[in-house]
């Protein structure tokens, strides 16, 4: 059984920081892509930023810049640090992990963790 936990969500004014972190536990041979994703209230889930196995990134245009993600392969553990942070970025921001097991790799979703960014 796969878990992914996010933390670090919060309040913060515009122009603050917060660092979420995903750490996945279970029987883990690997992590292999892993990304962020957020969902604002009435909107769809969007990718916010992605980081493959070998550590390349991508990001949406809206968070290049200011937002980095990261991964510490010996922790299982993925990082997104969020820098001059804006009203618009108030989501829920999700983790999404692609997973070997010893019997399965499949993606797997942690269950949220809310950024409020006040004005």
């Amino acid at each position: 059984q796969v878990q992914l936990v996010e933390s670090g969500g919060g309040l913060v004014q515009a122009g603050g920081s917060l660092r979420l972190s995903c750490a996945a536990s279970g029987n883990i041979l690997s992590i292999n892509a892993a990304g962020w994703y957020r969902q604002a209230p009435g909107k769809q889930r969007e990718l916010v930023a992605a980081i493959i196995r070998s550590g390349v990134t991508n990001y949406a245009d809206s968070v290049k810049g200011r937002f980095s993600i990261s991964r510490d392969n010996a922790k299982n553990t993925v990082y997104l640090q969020m820098n001059s942070l804006k009203s618009e970025d108030t989501a829920v921001y999700y983790c999404n992990a692609n997973i070997d097991t010893t019997t399965v790799s499949r993606n797997y979703w942690g269950q949220g963790t809310q950024v409020t960014v006040s004005s």
